[in-house]
């Protein structure tokens, strides 16, 4: 029978599972007789990982369809704003070695002329600061919006860092509060299906059964129906991205301590450093591969940049790579259950929101469209998944630092086939919209250009190609140190902003 999808079971709660709930439960809002039940258990024997603190612009759309206001989110998730990343150390690891990643796309889309109008006009400055507003030294430290204006708009592109756990606990209760979702406190302790059909049901502990037509797991590393019951397999992009382990704390801060803009990325020997502003503290983590470091001498580089030995740590393991594909059967993995990717880039929060929207967007009628809906969804993000790869692999390879591992990241044995044909290809023309076939890619070519400029690739383009709007973008890049000055005059700090945002939260 061609059996109509109208029970969805969600396994497993944190940012994934409750993101899932509230962007299924909104685009799909009826839970009468006609409708579609959403049902989430999330057990209470498993904690939050509670460390993906930094988010990608989209999460904006993400909240106002979910319904949850700005200002609510901000002050319950202790959250701030991000604009960008910053990568200090990584092409020379010298002092002064600094490049940006802004959010904001350049003056303009046609690569070439672009970089034909930075080289003629503004040589002087970096190419993300003769191309976008955002990138001023001025802004850092300012708030993207005015208090006045509407949720989720600024006056620039924009992003959060936010507290993972006080996330999930918003969306938890606004997901059932507000939207119908069920919630089941339990655990599952048997999914109950042959392995080549269709899950039924899940047995729990206190629930006994739970039947469904559609499960998401949502179960973290454990994957336990889409890795554990189905077998699907786990692909090793280890010997592309070699980092394996973080060593994580916080350090508090006060109300008056400024508030940085951007994600701050430090690299070190053998990994990286992040360091995220939130309100009330900073997040810092030692990201390493342990091939090249051992344990204590990766916190001792979180010591020395914390200047504080005593903060207390926590350990992290993790492995990038992905499922060999993400839906299968009547079964979809979102969040880590599909796979991760080192936290470079803050990737992991966006892939949930993609996947959640594709399901909302495209929610299988009945078990037949079920079959189809899986293989473009298989398709799609496989797709997103390897590109992820190649563009956090893209910072290592540019690197010109002479330890061990980053010589070995720039080894050809460790760079995807497809990143390394493009290298080749952009030392004669910028990275375009050509080089990337998919009208909703992860990080556009833009990104990669900022990137690639901002580590030092010489800029080129083809020898015989005539530019078509120099003179145009010119005028546009011209125009935006008037724009710098008038939004570092016109914008609060971001500690102003957040701190105007509690008190009107309090006095409500």
């Amino acid at each position: 029978m061609n059996k109509r999808v109208k029970h969805i079971v969600i396994v497993g709660g944190g940012t994934a599972g409750w993101m899932t709930a509230g962007l299924l439960a909104a685009r799909h809002p009826d839970r009468g007789e006609n409708g579609i039940s959403i049902t989430l258990i999330e057990s209470p024997e498993v904690p939050s990982v509670g460390v993906g603190e930094g988010t990608w612009p989209t999460i904006r759309k993400t909240l106002s369809r979910i319904g949850i206001k700005e200002a609510e989110f901000l002050v319950q998730c202790q959250a701030s704003f991000k604009q960008g990343s910053q990568f200090d150390r990584w092409v020379t690891g010298e002092d002064g070695d600094t490049y940006h990643h802004p959010f904001e796309l350049p003056v303009s889309h046609i690569p070439n002329d672009l970089l034909h109008a930075w080289q003629t006009s503004m040589p002087e400055k970096t190419f993300a600061q003769a191309v976008c507003v955002q990138s001023s030294p001025s802004l850092r430290g300012l708030a993207p919006k005015q208090t006045s204006m509407p949720d989720f708009v600024g006056a620039i592109n924009y992003a959060y860092h936010l507290d993972a756990v006080k996330m999930a606990d918003l969306l938890r209760l606004h997901v059932v509060e507000k939207l119908g979702v069920t919630h089941i406190s339990d655990h599952v302790t048997q999914i109950n299906g042959a392995t080549d059909a269709p899950i039924e049901s899940v047995t729990t502990r206190e629930n006994s059964d739970i039947k469904g037509d559609l499960f998401v797991d949502c179960t973290g590393n454990a994957s336990i129906m889409l890795g554990g019951h189905y077998g699907v397999e786990f692909v090793d992009k280890s010997h592309i991205l070699f980092n394996d382990r973080a060593i994580v704390t916080h350090i508090p801060v006060g109300e008056s301590d400024p508030i940085h803009s951007e994600t701050i990325s430090t690299a070190h020997k053998a990994g990286w450093i992040w360091d995220i502003g939130l309100q009330n503290r900073r997040g810092i983590g030692c990201v390493y591969s342990s091939k090249y470091m051992k344990d204590d001498e990766a916190e001792q580089i979180l010591h020395d940049y914390t200047g504080n030995p005593e903060l207390p740590v926590r350990h992290l393991k993790f492995q990038s790579g992905h499922r060999t594909h993400f839906w299968h059967e009547n079964c979809l993995a979102i969040g880590l259950s599909a796979g991760f990717l080192e936290p470079l880039e803050a990737s992991a929060i966006v892939l949930v929101e993609l996947s959640a929207e594709a399901l909302a967007e495209n929610l299988p009628v009945n078990a037949e469209d079920m079959k189809i809906e899986a293989k473009k969804f298989n398709h799609r993000f496989s797709y997103r998944w390897d590109r992820i790869v190649d563009f956090l692999k893209l910072h290592y390879v540019l690197s010109q630092r002479e330890e061990d591992y980053w010589r070995d990241n720039r080894k050809p044995a460790s760079i995807p086939e497809r990143l390394s044909d493009y290298l080749e290809v952009w030392k004669h023309r910028p990275p375009s919209q050509y080089d990337f076939e998919h009208a909703s890619e992860v990080f556009p070519a833009a990104s990669y250009q900022f990137i690639v400029y901002g580590m030092g690739m010489k800029p080129a383009t083809h020898p015989t190609l005539k530019p078509r709007i120099t003179s145009e973008i010119q005028k546009h890049m011209q125009s935006i140190t008037r724009k710098q000055r008038a939004f570092a005059a016109g914008l609060p700090t971001n500690r102003a902003l957040l701190a105007g945002l509690k008190k009107q939260a309090t006095r409500v």
